[in-house]
This record gives structure tokens, C-alpha cells and sequence, in this order.
């Protein structure tokens, strides 16, 4: 029975006031005074779709033995690199094995649930678990319709045969190239059609009819339907749609316009995480996406569903939020507003690519060391133990630090040093069951540090290379509630 067997996700903590975006552009663009409610989850300047992947994997594997993955799929249409494998990247940070299989999957908004089926199918075939994710940190330009509707967000589902939590039904497939906007290759910005033909041509009819003919192909009426997700966040269009295909009103599953935005590429997968949060044995949920053409997937939760909690979950990162109401901030923490930034911000972030590729484990998977002889832990790790009693010789045994909780031993709130977010943040902490490191802080408020404050580390990007657009990630450390 192949299924999906746990699932995460991951929302940034900063939520862009909409109102405060309407108040910054009315004068130019009056007519989005109509979308002005709510907020929008925006990714902070360290975050984009590699980061944010790590969380959802992070939120999604609690309790997983990591060692029996199979694989992992990356699914986004905002990869930060063209060549370099991103999913690749995501592996190193969570400490999977390297005899792994990764894939990046992309160019097009439904590249989370093609790519979902597609790891479905591989387990059925004979596949180990496969991790599937899917993350979305798209630019839009400033006073659009885009700016206002979108957010950053990233999903986990873990796909395999052994006691799903949801099991797969059935799926339906529509391709077309119906074209409501799109992005050419090196371009920032998505370019949009009409609005009313995309929801009466696209969404109606293709999306629409693809809903109908998956009924007949499941051999089920509308009504027996207990949830349906349509990642779409344009008013009254789910309503349509479920309307069209005699499925109740009551099973729209909330689309999280008001608190997170459309996600893109994960956002069709970020609402199944969040309905199989409160979702009951038998209920059938019906995943939908659109995008040059469409994807009807049938899940039936199972008996398993109540042992199946993630660390956090959709509710969880939800509850984790920060208001955010300056729009200028957000227009140069996206890159989209050129601020002077002073000497100590010209520096050259040439990264050495074969220290990088030597210290992988450290750098990208946060791997200590613990000698083998005294237990003491360290970071990183060394031939030689810190231990000041027994400075042991080749002793370090590989000691993951990524998931321990942390605590704050010292801290600086420096305004001298350049940071896109100033002031910069960062301090000496100390990991439970001993170890200690310098870090940045992120996601942090500079007035509430206190030494003791509980942190977890979270991955972030560390700097960019601007001469090479090449980005450094890093773990740092963030509040842990």
C-alpha cells in the first residue's frame, strides 16, 4: 500500500502586513486596496527555496530513521542554482547518506504534485521512503497584484509503502499549455494574463473538467469527497470549482490566503500538510493543482494517521510569526531596493570551493566531533580533544549538532558590523549534552536576548558572493519557540 508516511512543512516567521504594502503604493496603484488584508509570509533575506526545504525535511523526518531513505525531490520554480543540484545541497544538510538518489524538479506550478506522483510511482515499482519537498521564495515586482496574493513557503510529505498515513486511491493528469503567465529563463519577474480569462478559460474549464473526469475515473460522486484542496487563492474560485463537481462546500480545505499567500510549487502540498493535521481515518481528500494543465490526486487517510504528528506542522510555524509593517524594509531585504550600504559592506565572499567540498559535513550538515576516549563534544571537529584533561589523538567520533537544542552563553547586537538586517546578531552557545560554537543569530529581536534564552539552529544562507552569485549556508541560531 503506498502512501505518504509523515509529512512537515516550514512558513517563515516574518508576515508582511498587507495593508502596510496597499498604504506604500495606493498612490500608484489604488485598485489593490481590495487585497489589502491579512499578511503574506515573507522569507527573510538569509532564507530562500534551499533553506526552507531543510525545514519542512527537519519538521517531517522527527522520529525518522534518515538511513533508509531512498531519495529526495526538490520541487520549485525559485531554485536558487541553475547547475548545481539544489536537492543535493538539502541532502548534505540533513545528514542523509550519500548513497542517495536527488532530483530538482521545476518549470512549472505544478512541479510539486507531478513530482509527488512521481516518487508515489516509484515506490509502488519497489522504491525505498522518498522524500518529497517542495519550497517557493518567487520576486514580484513591487505595487503588483503578485506582491500582494503570493508567500514563501516549503512542504514535506515522506512517500512510501509501509503503514501510509494516507494512502493513494487514484490520480488524473491534464497537459496543455495554456499559458497564464510565465518567467523566461534569466528573467526575475513572472509576466501574467487577464485575470477573468485565466479563472473562465484555465481554471473553469481545464482545471475543472480535469476534477470531473477524475471522479469518473475514481468511480465516485462528488459528495464523497471529505476534503478538497485547491491551491488557488483568487475568491470564489474553489467554491466553483467544488460547486461544478457536486462537492460540498464544507470540504474546502482553507487555501491559507490570509496568513501565508500562494506558494506556488508548494502550496498544493503545504495545505495537504495542513489538513492531514486534524484529518480522520476514511475522510478521502482530493489534491488538485493547475498549471499548464493539471493534477488530480485521491488520498484515503488511514488508521495510522493518529501516530503521525510533525515537530512543528502548518499550525506550528503558523503560531511562530513576527508583523511585519515596513514596506521599504521588505523591498530591500527582497533585493529590490538598492540601499547605501557603506565600505564594511564591500567585501568579496569568494568562497573556496575545495574547503568547502573538504568540511561538507560541518558546514552544510552541522557535524561535530565526540572523542570516542571522554565524550566530550566539540565543534568542530579535530584530531586533537578539546577535553583540557585528556587532549586525546584521533579519538572524534561524527556527532550531528543540527537537532540539539541550544542556549545562549554570550551575546553582541553589533551596528558596526554590515548586515542586510542590522544590527548584526551573534554570540557564543552552548548545545545540550555539551559542545560549543560561535554563531550568527537569526529570526531574533536584538532587545530580547538574555543569556540562557533556549535556541535551535536552523540553516541559512551565511553570505553571498555577488561577483559570482554564488551563495554560502551555514547553520545559525534562532529562538526555539
Amino acid at each position: 500500500m503506498t502512501g505518504i508516511i509523515a509529512y512537515g512543512a516550514y512558513v517563515p516567521r516574518t508576515r508582511l502586513q498587507r495593508a502596510a504594502v496597499h498604504a506604500a503604493n495606493s498612490w500608484f496603484a489604488p485598485g489593490l486596496k481590495g487585497l489589502a488584508k491579512g499578511e503574506r509570509a515573507i522569507a527573510n533575506w538569509d532564507e530562500d527555496a534551499i533553506t526552507m526545504a531543510v525545514e519542512a525535511g527537519r519538521d517531517c523526518l522527527n522520529n525518522v530513521d534518515r538511513t533508509q531513505l531512498a531519495s529526495v525531490m526538490l520541487a520549485s520554480t525559485s531554485l536558487p542554482f541553475v547547475d548545481r543540484q539544489n536537492a543535493g545541497v538539502v541532502k548534505e544538510a540533513l545528514n542523509l547518506p550519500d548513497a542517495i538518489a536527488t532530483l530538482d524538479v521545476t518549470g512549472s506550478q505544478r512541479a510539486g504534485t507531478s513530482s509527488l506522483l512521481s516518487a508515489l510511482q516509484a515506490v509502488a515499482g519497489g522504491s525505498g521512503p522518498i522524500l518529497h519537498l517542495a519550497a517557493e521564495k518567487r520576486q514580484a515586482l513591487p505595487a503588483s497584484e503578485a506582491e500582494m496574493v503570493q508567500g514563501d513557503a516549503a512542504s514535506a510529505l515522506l512517500v512510501g509503502s509501509e503503514n501510509p498515513i494516507a494512502r493513494l486511491v487514484g490520480h488524473h493528469g491534464v497537459a496543455t499549455d495554456f499559458v497564464d503567465h510565465f518567467r523566461a529563463s534569466g528573467q526575475a519577474f513572472d509576466y501574467g494574463w487577464e485575470t477573468r480569462w485565466i479563472r473562465d478559460e484555465g481554471i473553469g474549464k481545464i482545471l475543472g473538467g480535469a476534477i470531473r473526469d477524475a471522479l469518473i475515473k475514481f468511480g465516485l460522486d462528488g459528495s464523497a469527497i471529505d476534503r478538497l484542496i485547491v491551491p488557488i487563492t483568487t475568491r470564489g474560485v474553489a467554491e466553483g470549482l467544488a460547486r461544478a463537481a457536486g462537492i460540498a462546500p464544507a470540504a474546502i480545505v482553507d487555501a491559507l490566503a490570509a496568513t501565508v499567500g500562494e506558494s506556488g510549487a508548494a502550496h498544493a502540498t503545504l495545505m495537504l500538510a495542513h489538513a492531514l493535521e486534524s484529518a480522520k481515518p476514511g475522510e478521502r481528500i482530493l489534491v488538485t493543482s493547475f498549471g499548464q494543465g493539471a493534477d488530480i490526486l485521491l488520498f484515503e487517510v488511514t488508521e495510522a494517521i493518529a501516530g503521525a504528528k510533525p515537530l512543528s506542522g502548518v499550525s506550528g510555524w503558523l503560531a511562530r510569526r513576527r508583523e511585519e509593517s515596513n514596506y521599504l524594509k521588505y523591498l530591500s531585504l527582497r533585493g529590490l531596493l538598492a540601499l547605501d550600504r557603506g565600505m564594511r559592506a564591500e567585501q568579496d565572499h569568494k568562497v573556496a570551493l575545495t574547503a568547502l567540498y573538504r568540511n561538507r559535513k560541518a558546514v552544510l550538515g552541522l557535524v561535530g566531533g565526540r572523542c570516542s576516549k571522554t565524550g566530550t563534544v566539540q565543534f568542530p571537529k579535530t584530531d586533537i580533544s578539546v577535553n583540557p584533561n585528556d587532549h586525546a589523538i584521533r579519538t572524534q567520533e561524527d556527532y550531528p549538532l543540527a537537532e540539539l537544542p541550544a542556549r545562549i552563553l554570550t551575546y553582541t547586537a553589533d551596528s558596526l558590523t554590515y548586515s542586510p538586517d542590522p544590527p548584526s546578531c551573534y554570540g557564543s552557545i552552548e548545545f545540550e549534552g555539551g559542545g560549543r560554537m560561535m554563531a550568527e543569530f537569526a529570526d531574533i529581536e536584538p532587545d530580547a536576548i538574555e543569556v540562557g534564552a533556549a535556541l535551535r539552529m536552523m540553516f541559512r544562507i551565511k553570505a553571498v558572493d555577488e561577483k559570482r552569485d554564488f551563495k554560502r549556508y551555514f547553520w545559525k541560531a534562532a529562538p526555539a519557540g
